[in-house]
């Protein structure tokens, strides 16, 4: 059996910000692997700063409903062998198919940032945003 891990603060802060189906997927994760929530629900403007910033690609997006439809992932720790989590895109693969099959056991319909159209080829993304996950069917 892993370590009990749980959430942070800021994880539980951001966290619930997010539609229950999130928090619900989150929960059931976390009971297996250690990751941070960095970002629920986001203001227009932060989504409008993170596209002229080149981070989004929609002025607009799931992280802006209320309750927020997506949230952000930070699997820890955060720096692995001396390289950051962001500079380690294989790395953030693997935890992406974890929460993508967590979801799948659950019975949530869910996207993440690294396979958009969920046929598990990233190479076909011009675009990945390997923090994100986000409900699908929802609106």
């Amino acid at each position: 059996m892993g370590k009990p891990y749980s959430f942070g603060k800021r994880s539980r802060r951001e966290l619930a910000s997010c539609h229950e189906t999130l928090q619900k997927l989150a929960h059931i994760a976390i009971q297996h692997v250690d990751f941070s929530v960095i970002e629920g629900h986001r203001s227009l403007e932060r989504q409008a700063q993170l596209y002229k910033d080149g981070k989004s690609q929609l002025l607009k997006g799931m992280h802006n409903h209320t309750p927020s439809l997506a949230f952000d992932l930070l699997p820890y720790p955060s720096t692995l062998e001396g390289v950051s989590i962001w500079d380690d895109i294989p790395r953030y693969q693997h935890f992406c198919g974890f929460i993508r099959g967590v979801a799948v056991q659950s019975g949530i319909a869910i996207r993440c940032g690294a396979d958009w159209d969920g046929d598990f080829n990233h190479r076909e993304h011009s675009f990945l945003d390997l923090p994100h996950f986000e409900l699908v069917g929802v609106i």
